[in-house]
């Protein structure tokens, strides 16, 4: 130990009064003079602890310059510009939601950007109590939320049913590669089906292939119109591009002629304009307003409610020779079309002349619990032939545009989706039964408060158009009758001999049946319809379950087995119950390509983009057509 005087110490010399001076100089030579006043201990002392400061700042140093990095980028580096965020799950799917948001484009073969253009809302008001009511912060709903109250039950949108599509990006090899398969041989049924039609009815409306000639029902080919979209989203280049040119040389509506209003809008109108949206050529938009513009005179009746039939040549029309009314289906079936048309071309008279139909409709006596009879009057717009309810023809597409306007139009027109509901609560009420033995759920008739176990193969639509409102977020029971209705549709077709369904069938309900489908003689034939390959793929599209590619891939193998023709072309069968003769009608109808083929694709597709369903709804005819774009 040192002695006292050589002990380390720090000793302060005040300096006098008046001496302390500020100036730069001055603290330099203070400073050092301190510094020189201490010990080395202490030097070193302090010389150890700024040296260790330095390394715990070097040490820390990449994480302040992360945050001051972060902190520069969040500012300046987009520019304003949202980041790109992947695998965002879709939330719209409420009960009285906005638009669907738009989604990043991605390069794939199918629809370019949309022709789109601004459409004004339509706000419908006047709900009757114990029906449809729109909620908001104005009259008691919590936050401003949306929420519709239906018979009591409450559905806000956090509570609207999850049905979105399934990332199918991990699909394995093997999945993939056998859905490639199934989707070159639906391809390959369409070949053999143009090759017929080419051959033998270039031109012309259907196909004979039995007979290798062709049938006329306008004269204005309407097969090659109805395929042209079925074409191109099969990739089909080659056979699209003959397609356009025939269009482009041939297709001529300056004819004295008589067409079925809603024929020519569901195949023609709609046809041309789902062409045109997904190929952008302009082509087809003229030829649509051509066609939309000669079926107007339709509308020009006392009640508005549109005739039957329109000479597209001469501009007049006229109901059918054996009545004067119009079939709900015709006349409500023609509105997507009709509304696309007017928003496309910026004229409102299309949108206007159907919309006042639909409202006329919708507030007319003979309903019952939402169901509508089959026939209208031209004259005084009333039903006629009152107390008959079926899902079936002459009523069937009434409902499907119900709810199909609905979406099309950004889910603000109300009283369609207050008729759609009440309609499914009247299906569920007045029509919906189960089978014997296997407790199938079918959709029979009413008529006069007697009930008939009678099912349309055209009520097949049903499961799709039920599964696709349960999408948009309606009640999630829709979704569950769905499933159980499309598995009826499929036992439709398994039950019978040949593998394919019957026009008609009857379902037993006695105790000891059997065999729960039944058909008559009158109602064996088969048409090559599409209603369950439709419904089976939009349950797909929601669901994912593989059972329902199965069943349609047994459906289109029955299909070439018993009406594949050699010679080019498939045609419709009379007896679906006999397997040496199913007797072929020889006949082509032009929804084979322009609806089922379409269908079969869509199903077997593993791309939930390719027409997506979020961007697209189907016309009655398989036609997409898009979504509106939110109004300005």
């Amino acid at each position: 130990m040192l002695p006292p005087s050589k002990r380390d110490f720090v000793s302060l010399t005040l300096g006098e009064s008046g001496s302390y001076s500020n100036s730069k100089q001055w603290r330099r030579q203070s400073c050092w003079r301190k510094w020189k006043q201490l010990s080395r201990l202490q030097r070193s002392l302090i010389l150890f602890t700024l040296m260790l400061l330095l390394v715990c700042g070097i040490a820390t140093s990449p994480t302040l310059i992360g945050h001051w990095r972060d902190g520069v980028v969040g500012e300046n580096a987009y520019d304003g510009k949202q980041p790109f965020v992947v695998n965002l799950k879709n939330e719209y799917r409420s009960i009285l939601p906005e638009p669907p948001s738009e989604k990043k484009n991605t390069h794939r073969r199918g629809p370019p950007v949309l022709q789109n253009r601004s459409q004004t809302k339509t706000n419908v008001s006047g709900v009757e109590n114990n029906m449809l009511e729109l909620k908001n912060a104005a009259n008691g709903s919590e936050g401003g939320k949306k929420i519709i109250s239906w018979r009591g039950a409450v559905i806000e949108e956090e509570q609207a049913s999850d049905t979105d599509t399934k990332d199918t990006d991990k699909e394995d090899p093997a999945s993939l590669a056998l859905a490639e398969s199934r989707l070159e041989a639906v391809r390959e049924a369409f070949r053999h089906a143009w090759k017929g039609y080419k051959n033998f009815a270039w031109g012309h409306d259907e196909l004979k292939p039995i007979s290798k000639s062709y049938g006329e029902w306008f004269g204005l080919g309407l097969t090659l119109i109805d395929a042209l979209d079925t074409m191109w989203i099969m990739d089909l280049k080659e056979e699209f591009a003959e397609a356009r040119q025939w269009v482009a040389k041939e297709l001529s509506f300056d004819k004295n002629v008589d067409v079925n209003l809603f024929e020519s809008t569901i195949r023609i109108l709609g046809g041309l304009l789902s062409t045109y949206h997904l190929t952008g050529d302009s082509l087809f938009l003229e030829k649509a307003k051509d066609i939309g513009s000669r079926l107007m005179p339709a509308f020009n009746t006392a009640s508005k409610i549109p005739y039957s039939d329109v000479n597209i040549g001469k501009g007049t029309a006229h109901p059918p020779q054996w009545t004067s009314d119009s079939t709900v289906a015709e006349v409500t079936s023609i509105q997507l079309e009709f509304r696309e048309l007017s928003r496309i071309t910026g004229d409102p008279k299309y949108k206007l002349a159907v919309m006042e139909v639909m409202r006329q409709v919708h507030k007319l006596d003979g309903k019952q619990d939402g169901l509508v009879p089959m026939f209208i009057n031209t004259n005084n717009g009333l039903f006629t032939h009152q107390g008959i309810y079926t899902l079936g023809a002459r009523a069937d597409s009434y409902y499907e545009y119900l709810l199909k306007q609905w979406i099309q139009g950004g889910r603000t027109e109300n009283e369609l989706l207050e008729d759609y509901l009440q309609a499914v609560e009247g299906v569920k009420k007045n029509l919906l039964k189960k089978s014997t033995p296997l407790g199938l759920t079918f959709v029979g008739e009413l008529s006069h408060g007697h009930f008939s176990p009678k099912m349309d193969h055209l009520v097949c639509f049903l499961p799709g158009t039920l599964a696709l409102g349960a999408h948009y977020g309606l009640p999630a029971d829709h979704m569950e009758l769905a499933k159980q209705l499309i598995e009826t549709c499929y036992q439709m077709y398994a039950q019978m001999e040949t593998g394919l369904s019957p026009e008609i069938a009857h379902f037993n309900m006695h105790e000891g049946s059997t065999q729960d489908v039944d058909v008559k003689i009158a109602d064996r034939h088969n048409l090559l319809r599409p209603e369950t390959v439709e419904s089976l793929f939009y349950l797909y599209r929601f669901t994912k379950d593989k059972k329902y590619q199965q069943w349609g891939w047994e459906i289109l193998q029955n299909f070439n087995k018993y009406t594949r023709v050699a010679s080019g072309g498939y045609t419709s069968i009379n007896n679906v119950r006999d397997l040496a003769n199913p007797n072929p009608r020889d006949k082509m109808e032009s929804f084979f390509l322009g609806e089922t083929l379409k269908y079969f694709y869509l199903l077997f597709s593993e791309d939930p983009k390719l027409i997506s369903l979020d961007k697209y709804v189907f016309n009655t005819e398989a036609h997409p057509l898009p979504l509106w774009p939110p109004a300005d």
